[in-house]
Parts: structure tokens; sequence; C-alpha cells
């Protein structure tokens, strides 16, 4: 028994709202903007926005938010980058708007989280603790 029109377009859906994660993935840290990720899915803003949130939780852009501070936490607990290195590698193409995101979504300023996270054995870094 074969699926009916009505879900055959539901999992194409989702398949379509996938390949768009999949590239705010792969890409988060080009510039992207909503136009280009719905025109890349053959549907308007709107409906990408909607159907996006309702599959993953998050619209586009928060998602895209939240993979860019991911990404930067882990080059901060490295501790090889500086805050500003981090915000551009990230796709931010501003210090306080990265600031300011990673506060919001973190809790604590890029820098106070390098700082109490990175990993104080990485080259360069001394090992030695004080008591």
């Amino acid at each position: 028994m074969g699926l009916g029109r009505g879900e055959a377009r539901r999992l194409r859906n989702i398949a379509v709202l996938r390949r768009v994660r999949d590239r705010i993935d792969r890409e988060y840290a080009r510039p992207l903007n909503l136009e280009a990720l719905a025109r890349g899915a053959h549907m308007s803003v709107g409906h990408l926005s909607r159907e996006f949130r309702r599959v993953y939780g998050d619209a586009p852009y928060a998602y895209l938010m939240t993979r860019r501070i991911e990404r930067a936490m882990m080059l901060l607990r490295r501790g090889d980058l500086s805050v500003t290195e981090v915000c551009f590698a990230v796709g931010f193409s501003s210090l306080g708007t990265f600031s300011t995101r990673f506060t919001e979504l973190v809790g604590v300023p890029p820098s106070v989280y390098r700082r109490d996270h990175s990993d104080p054995r990485r080259p360069g870094r001394s090992t030695r603790r004080w008591a």
C-alpha cells in the first residue's frame, strides 16, 4: 500500500528541510541569509521559517546562531585563538553582535568563557598550577 499524496508531500517537505539544516550545519561560517536558504529550498521565506520551526523547534536564523555559538565555544575552549579571531572564524562580522549573542545563549561573555574553560595544556600555555 502506497503513501497518500499528503503523506508523500509531508515526507518530501521534511527531506527539503533536512537539506536546509544540513546546509546551515556545513556552511555556518559563511554569510547565510533566509532568502538564499528559501530560494535553495524552492519555498517562500515565510513557509520555510514556519516549517523549519515546526520540524526543528527553532527558526532557521536561531538554528544558525546556535551552530555558530556552539562552534565558538569549542574554539574558545581550545584557547589558541583570541575572542576576535573566533568571532570571525564562526561567521560573525561584528564583535559586538558576537559577544551579545554569545552572552545571551551561554550566559557569560566569550572572554569569560575562554578564561574559565580553555585547556591550560594546549601548546604555548603554561601547565603550572598555583596553590
